[in-house]
Order: structure tokens, then C-alpha cells, then sequence
């Protein structure tokens, strides 16, 4: 299953990556959710049904990734400041984009989503954050308004949707060496631990906390979507994976009690710049440094009942950047937990310096923070 999957990244990437489009050419795409899509490429100006798809515009245009973007949704400053105060700091004009909704399909405003006068919208495939595919209303009305809507993924299959969804962004944007070149990174890197992970039979059990200190009771629990699909990337199985097959939902302090997993992931939602908002919340990602990581991990896991569990006990903790999830960032997020779950077969790998290339190459700045963390120092990093 998985190299099939695996073969399908590089199939699907080629099939959408032609060669050079003449200026003004009208096209027709078949995006994520499998709809044929009318759009003149290369485009100049689209509108973001999420705002943390900037960082993916900024692997095709490290120079100026915001002079696309026409208006976005507030997520990417509402949910992740700390990444969205490094794109400020490089370009101060982010401010400037209009805001076409806060959070969710109902705060999306057609009225102020045309005025910014886009040729294009890029929705997510069944985005919690932002119109998406099933909102059928919002892209009959934009379509009306001669506005198509192209539907990328990296939130239901993210691993097998990336490739894809880069690639439609390139065509739409007429970019198509950039992504040529982020593939022939991207590709390779989660090949290598498919490899490694090839005839392993034993799959350690993983219970994957989501968005750890949100609400106070426990627990919120990753789907066998989203990140629920890095754990079976990395040679796990996820615990509750049976239990929910979408992307989240909860279970209970005693079924983990009674059902216990062989490691414990939380994922951060903490901001290093907003230390007050994050007192309950592991932090990770842009600006976090490792002991601010560590110590909120610590206090997270040494809640009662969390600190019960045998794999927070045995020091199998750990968190993980919970915006991994939305970016093609998740190569790395894999690797790491790779490293976690079957150390013996990646002692020579470094999702660190992974990470680090990823910055250095298809990024407007390096890397400046820590992005997972261990319970024990002395455990695989």
C-alpha cells in the first residue's frame, strides 16, 4: 500500500507539471476534489481560503511570496503569530492584504473576496478553517462572478495530496522549474523512510493528543486523517484510528488508562510570542527555543491521568508542531516521528537538518525555532 501510494507522488506531481504556459493561456485543471477546473495562467492575483498556504506560495516565490495574494483568511495570524510575525518582519506589507473572513466558511465575505478583484481562489479539499469543496454556495457564486476556485489539499491526505497540490499552484502561477525542484526534494526524502520501513511488522501504538491545552477536558484525540496519517507513515498504528476516521474527535482519560499506548504525541498550539494565550499549551514553531519546548511538554504531560500513562512514565513522550498538518512542512514531522518509533533503523537520520533545508531552500528565511520535542533529552530528537 504504501509504495503505491509513494508511486502515485511522483505520477500525480508529473501529470500536472507541463511545460512552460504561453502568457494568457486558458487551461483546464483537475484539482484535489477531482473538479475540472477553466483558468487563464499564469495567474497574478488569487485569494487564500486559508491563510497558511503562504508559506506553500513561498516555496514557488521566496523573493516575494505576498504579491499574489490579493486577500486571505485570518487563520495564519490568528492560529500560528509566531510564523506569521517571521513573514512580517521580511514583509511588512502582509498587513496590507485585505482579510476575507476570520475563522470557518461562515465568516467568509463574498462581497469583500470579490472587490479584491482575484483571477483565481485556492480553497482547501475539506478545510475546518475556510470555504472549501463542499461549499458548494460560495464557489457557484464566486464562479458566477468569474472567479474559479481550484481545491488543493494538505490537511485529509497530505502526504499523498502535497506533490499535487504544489504542482496546481505552480501551473496556476506559472512556476513550474520551482516546484520541479521542491519535488525532487520532497519526494526522495519521504521515499527514505518508506524504505527503511519496508518488512517491518511490528508497529508501535501511538496516542496523538490534539491542539494539547485548548480545553481542559481529556482528550481530543487525531483521526486517521491529518496527522493520524504521519503515524502510519512513521511505522506506527494509531490507537484510536479505528475509533475515529475523520481528523479529530474525543476520547476518554479511561479508555487511554485501560488502552495504553506504546507512545504519547501531543501536538503544540502554543506561541513563543504569545506566552500568556499558551500557559496550558505545549510550544513549538517559529521563535521556540528548547527549553520553553521541553518545560511546556513536561507540564502538559503531568496532568492527572496523562501522567498515569505508561509511555509519558517510560519518558516515550513527545510533542510535535501541530501546524505541521498544513503545510508541506510534514515531510519532516514524519521523519522525526520515524526517528521516535524505530530509532534502530534511523540512527544516521537528521529530520533536523531536513527541516533546515527546507528553510534554506524554499523558504524566505532560515529556520529560527524548535519544531518537535522530547519528554527525556536523551531520547531520539
Amino acid at each position: 500500500m504504501k509504495r503505491a501510494i509513494s508511486t502515485l507522488l511522483a505520477i500525480a506531481a508529473i501529470a500536472v507539471l507541463p511545460s512552460s504556459l504561453a502568457a494568457g493561456e486558458t487551461v483546464t485543471l483537475s484539482d484535489i476534489a477531482g473538479r475540472d477546473v477553466r483558468v487563464q495562467v499564469p495567474v497574478t492575483r488569487m485569494i487564500l481560503g486559508e491563510g497558511r498556504f503562504l508559506p506553500s506560495i513561498a516555496i514557488l516565490d521566496r523573493k516575494n511570496p505576498i504579491r499574489w495574494v490579493a486577500g486571505m483568511m485570518s487563520d495564519f495570524k490568528q492560529f500560528d503569530p509566531a510564523s506569521y510575525s517571521q513573514y512580517r518582519k521580511r514583509f511588512p506589507a502582509i498587513d496590507d492584504i485585505p482579510t476575507i473572513g476570520r475563522n470557518g466558511a461562515e465568516s467568509f465575505s463574498l462581497e469583500t473576496a470579490i472587490t479584491t478583484r482575484p483571477e483565481v481562489a485556492i480553497f482547501g479539499l475539506n478545510s475546518a478553517h475556510g470555504p472549501n469543496a463542499r461549499n458548494k454556495d460560495i464557489l457557484d457564486k464566486l464562479d458566477a462572478a468569474g472567479i474559479p476556485v481550484v481545491i488543493i489539499d494538505f490537511r485529509i491526505d497530505p502526504l499523498v495530496n502535497t506533490p499535487r497540490s504544489i504542482a496546481l499552484l505552480a501551473k496556476l502561477m506559472g512556476r513550474e522549474n520551482e516546484a520541479r525542484e521542491f519535488l525532487e526534494f520532497y519526494t526522495p526524502q519521504i521515499n527514505l523512510v518508506r524504505d527503511r520501513l519496508a518488512g517491518v511488522t511490528s508497529r508501535p501504538t501511538v496516542f496523538m493528543e490534539s491542539r494539547v491545552g485548548l480545553r481542559d477536558s481529556c482528550c481530543e484525540a487525531i483521526g486517521r486523517h491529518m496527522m493520524g496519517r504521519f503515524i502510519e507513515w512513521a511505522g506506527g498504528t494509531n490507537l484510536v484510528g479505528e475509533k475515529i476516521p475523520g481528523t479529530h474527535g474525543m476520547v476518554s482519560l479511561e479508555y487511554l488508562l485501560v488502552n495504553q499506548p506504546d507512545f504519547y504525541i501531543g501536538t503544540a498550539i502554543g506561541s513563543a510570542t504569545k506566552p500568556d494565550a499558551a500557559a496550558k499549551r505545549i510550544v513549538l514553531g517559529a521563535s521556540a527555543d528548547e527549553t520553553l519546548a521541553r518545560g511546556s511538554l513536561a507540564k502538559a504531560t503531568n496532568r492527572l491521568g496523562i501522567a498515569q500513562l505508561s509511555a509519558i512514565q517510560s519518558g516515550r513522550a513527545y510533542s510535535i508542531w501541530h501546524h505541521f498538518y498544513n503545510t508541506p512542512m510534514n515531510v519532516v514531522a514524519v521523519q522525526a516521528m520515524a526517528k521516535w518509533l524505530h530509532p534502530e533503523k534511523f540512527r544516521d537520520l537528521s529530520p533536523r537538518q531536513t527541516l533546515e533545508t527546507y528553510f534554506n531552500r524554499f523558504q524566505p528565511f532560515p529556520v529560527d525555532g524548535v519544531y518537535w520535542i522530547g519528554l527525556e533529552p536523551g531520547r531520539p530528537q
